[in-house]
């Protein structure tokens, strides 16, 4: 069940895990694993990858990495399948991210002697990227009807679901909003009109996806097993500055 309807998707790089996701999906589909569960089971492979970074075994890193992946888009799936969308599973998935893509920077760091400030300036890049990225996703499934769970703007608690707690959709919407705000607010600053515009191509789409959470994590795992880990932070403030450039190529196809 994709986010978009065939005929609006795009090559999506950060994607790669999707079909093995939707195998995951639908074997647990009448089971009582709910989506929840399957996201608690991605923040158990991420925390194993890093134990593999901090002992140096880099390809059971590289594994856990992917299988944290395909298990992110496995939860989102198995919720489409189910039925079951929940604002209380989407935040704790973009909270659940948001917290091991901390570990990992900081895990790189650890490994790699790095400054500290450089660090947190790669991790800063890294969720920019991600914003970038699920802004114009976002932007799209919700011009197209495609699954709209997440929302462009993030200003205000959504009304809970049948199937969840009202008040704990407001505990994690204010988590959400802590760990997200502040990003959210810096892109929509950069291209606030994006979401009035129409062109938003797919071959831009395909290239902006690269900043999604599954290539950053390849990424990284193949910096550790080529012995490039060193360059993993340097790498990913360099690459920040794609933003700019992505904006701009969306702005001025627009004029």
């Amino acid at each position: 069940m994709p986010k978009l309807p065939l005929q609006n998707q795009f090559f999506d790089l950060s994607d790669y895990g999707r079909p093995i996701a939707l195998i995951i999906a639908q074997s647990l589909k009448n089971t009582n694993c709910t989506p929840i569960h399957v996201t608690l089971s991605f923040v158990v492979s991420g925390l194993i990858a890093i134990g593999f970074m901090l002992y140096g075994q880099y390809w059971g890193a590289l594994f856990f990495l992917i299988l944290k992946s395909i298990l992110d888009a496995a939860d989102g799936e198995l919720a489409r399948i189910k039925n079951t969308p929940s604002h209380t599973g989407r935040y704790f998935d973009s909270i659940s991210d948001f917290i091991l893509n901390l570990f990992f920077i900081l895990t790189i760091w650890h490994i790699t002697n790095s400054d500290i400030f450089l660090a947190l300036l790669a991790f800063v890049g890294i969720q920019l990227q991600g914003t970038l990225y699920n802004y114009y996703y976002v932007i799209l499934r919700n011009r197209f009807n495609g699954d709209t769970t997440s929302r462009i703007f993030e200003n205000k608690v959504p009304k809970a679901f049948d199937s969840e707690n009202q008040k704990t959709v407001d505990l994690f919407y204010s988590i959400y909003s802590f760990c997200y705000g502040a990003y959210d607010r810096i892109i929509y600053g950069l291209d606030k009109n994006a979401f009035k515009e129409k062109r938003l191509p797919n071959w831009l789409m395909t290239a902006v996806s690269s900043f999604g959470l599954g290539f950053q994590l390849l990424f990284i795992g193949l910096f550790l097993v080529l012995g490039l880990k060193a360059y993993i932070i340097p790498f990913f403030i360099g690459y920040s500055l794609m933003i700019f450039v992505f904006i701009l190529i969306r702005q001025m196809l627009n004029r």
